[in-house]
């Protein structure tokens, strides 16, 4: 079955941990197997997961769907990246470079889940995964003074820049949080885009909307998100 999207409304797919999920308290977590499913339901409708990136260039994004990874787990290359290969997919990896072989120390709940380290990273990059900036540290972007707010943007920017050898394009507000203070910071760091969740009166490509896509989201659920998601937010300007 064929569905309408609105091309100024671009679909993007908030995904964060793929794995266990038995203790997942925020939802974060998806198995392979429900994600392979997923892109499963993608395919036969005639649509392709890529990244942001490559969705923002595409000059038609009728049959493209955005596919990001929050927080930089390390179950990406183990869990995510073998289905997105099985389904010749792309996809952005939002990762925290001053957490590199860290863990999830934000989340006070559930179980510490641990992050790549420089070398996953450089693996996930290696095998076409776009990486971009989840900023330093997983902070709060709203609540961060100025010293903060220009470490958590263009610093991040820089120590992924000079770890993959190439641009970094994307940034992801941590808990997609997001203001006026925050999106001029990171445009001024450079970043040609920013993901994040609902950004209210915000737009542009510097505040990009998402959809959350998790365990239980099965056939139903999903045509239900891609179908509304055009409907309920914006037409976003200056793509």
């Amino acid at each position: 079955m064929s569905v309408p999207v609105d091309t100024r409304v671009p679909w993007v797919a908030m995904y964060h941990s793929v794995g266990d999920c038995s203790d997942d308290p925020y939802r974060i977590t998806v198995t392979p197997e429900r994600l392979d499913r997923q892109l499963t339901w993608l395919a036969r409708r005639g649509l392709r997961g890529v990244s942001v990136a490559e969705l923002l260039a595409a000059p038609d994004r009728r049959r493209l769907v955005g596919l990001t990874f929050d927080d930089g787990y390390a179950d990406f290359v183990t869990g995510a990246l073998p289905v997105l290969r099985e389904h010749r997919c792309t996809a952005t990896l939002f990762v925290l470079p001053g957490r590199f072989g860290g863990d999830n120390a934000w989340d006070p709940l559930g179980p510490r889940k641990p992050l790549l380290t420089a070398d996953g990273v450089r693996r996930a990059a290696a095998e076409g995964i776009e990486i971009g900036s989840h900023g330093l540290t997983h902070t709060d972007l709203t609540r961060a003074d100025d010293l903060t707010l220009k470490a958590e943007t263009a610093e991040s920017r820089t120590v992924l820049a000079d770890l993959l050898g190439t641009d970094v394009a994307g940034f992801c507000y941590p808990y997609g949080t997001v203001d006026a203070r925050a999106v001029a910071a990171v445009r001024d760091a450079g970043y040609r885009y920013a993901c994040a969740i609902d950004p209210g009166p915000l737009n542009g490509p510097h505040a990009l909307p998402r959809v959350h896509v998790g365990q239980n989201d099965h056939t139903v659920r999903l045509f239900l998100k891609y179908r509304l998601h055009g409907l309920r937010r914006r037409p976003v300007e200056g793509l």
